[in-house]
C-alpha cells in the first residue's frame, strides 16, 4: 500500500477548508539553546526560544507589549559563528542556530552592564535588576574604590502635578517610556532622549514643564518603567512616608466604567484605598496601556 495520501479532487467530497487550514499552519524553526533543541514559530526571537527552553534570561529594555530597542544589552547571548554577543530580545531565531546563555563571556558582559548601571543611578526600587545583580555577583561599588568616586546622577525629584513624578536619579535610559509614548501605544511623542553621554535624559520638548508639554497623562510611561524613575504620585507619597507596603496590597481586576471600549483595570488597594491602577499587558484590548481616565480617574471611588 502506498504511503502517499490520496489526492483530493473537486468531486471527492473533501472539505473546502482543509486546504486553507493547511496553508495557515505556522512554520517553525528549530534551534539549540544550552544543549536543548527547541522549536519556535518562524520570526520568533532567540529570547522566545530561551523561554521555550526554560532558560530565564535577564531583560531591561524589553517588554512584551513594546518593540525591542536593543539599548540595555543585559539579555545578550553567545551565538556560535557570531563574532559579537547578540541581543536575544530582538535577534530572530534561524534554523540550526546554536545559542549559549551562560558562558563566562555572557556572564561577564551581563555583570559589567549591571555594575555600570548600579554605579551611576539608584536601583533601590528596581527589584528585577537587583535580582540579577545577585545572580551575577555584580559589585556596583567597585568603581568607587581607591578614593575614586564614580559619577552618579543625583537630581531632585520633579513633581509638576498630582499624577506622577520623575526621578532621574533612578533612570537607566531603557527607552521603554519613549516607546510607550510613541509608536507602540500612545502616538503622542511627548518625550524623547535629550542630551548625550552622561547628560542624556528623558525629556519633554525643550525641557518644558510636564503640564505645558504634549503629554496627555495616559501614564503608559509610568506603567512600563522598571526602576521607579517614573512613579505614581500616590506611590511616591506613601514611600516618602514609609507607608508603601506592596506585600499587603490586594489587586482586583475590573472593567473601566468611563466608556464602552472594555479596558481591564487592576486596582491596587492598600488600607482599603486605591493606591494605583494598572492594566494587564496581555489583555487583548489594552495590551497594558490606558488613557488618563482609566489610569488616574479613580478618586471618585473614595467619595
Amino acid at each position: 500500500m502506498s504511503d502517499a495520501a490520496p489526492r483530493q479532487t473537486a468531486g471527492s467530497g473533501a472539505c473546502s477548508g482543509d486546504a486553507d487550514d493547511a496553508a495557515t499552519v505556522e512554520a517553525s524553526v528549530t534551534i539549540t539553546v544550552d544543549d536543548r533543541r527547541v522549536s519556535v514559530p518562524e520570526g520568533a526571537t532567540i529570547g522566545a526560544a530561551c523561554v521555550a527552553a526554560g532558560v530565564d534570561t535577564p531583560t531591561l529594555c524589553w517588554a512584551e507589549n513594546l518593540t525591542p530597542v536593543n539599548v540595555c544589552r543585559v539579555c545578550v547571548v553567545e551565538l556560535e559563528g557570531s563574532r559579537a554577543l547578540v541581543p536575544s530580545c530582538s535577534r530572530a531565531a534561524d534554523e540550526g542556530m546554536v545559542v549559549h546563555t551562560d558562558t563566562p563571556r555572557v556572564r561577564h558582559s551581563r555583570r559589567m552592564v549591571l555594575e555600570f548601571l548600579g554605579s551611576g543611578v539608584d536601583l533601590s526600587q528596581a527589584d528585577d535588576l537587583n535580582h540579577w545583580i545577585d545572580v551575577y555577583g555584580a559589585d556596583c561599588d567597585r568603581y568607587s574604590a581607591d578614593g575614586y568616586e564614580a559619577a552618579r546622577i543625583d537630581e531632585p525629584v520633579k513633581i509638576q502635578d498630582e499624577l506622577y513624578i520623575r526621578d532621574y536619579s533612578k533612570c537607566v535610559l531603557c527607552y521603554k517610556c519613549v516607546e510607550a509614548c510613541g509608536d507602540d501605544a500612545q502616538h503622542t511623542y511627548a518625550i524623547a532622549v535629550s542630551g548625550r553621554g552622561f547628560d542624556a535624559r528623558i525629556s519633554t520638548e525643550f525641557d518644558v514643564a510636564l503640564p505645558d508639554s504634549a503629554c496627555v497623562y495616559c501614564g503608559n510611561c509610568v506603567a512600563v518603567c522598571p526602576t521607579g524613575a517614573l512613579q505614581f504620585k500616590t506611590e511616591h507619597d506613601l514611600r516618602q512616608a514609609d507607608r508603601w507596603r506592596p506585600d499587603e496590597q490586594s489587586v482586583t481586576r475590573t472593567v473601566c466604567s468611563y466608556c464602552g471600549v472594555g479596558c481591564n483595570l487592576e486596582l491596587h488597594v492598600q488600607d482599603e484605598r486605591i493606591v494605583k491602577v494598572t492594566s494587564p499587558s496581555d489583555h487583548s484590548v489594552t495590551s497594558g496601556h490606558l488613557c488618563i481616565k482609566g489610569r488616574f480617574g479613580w478618586q471618585y471611588v473614595h467619595g
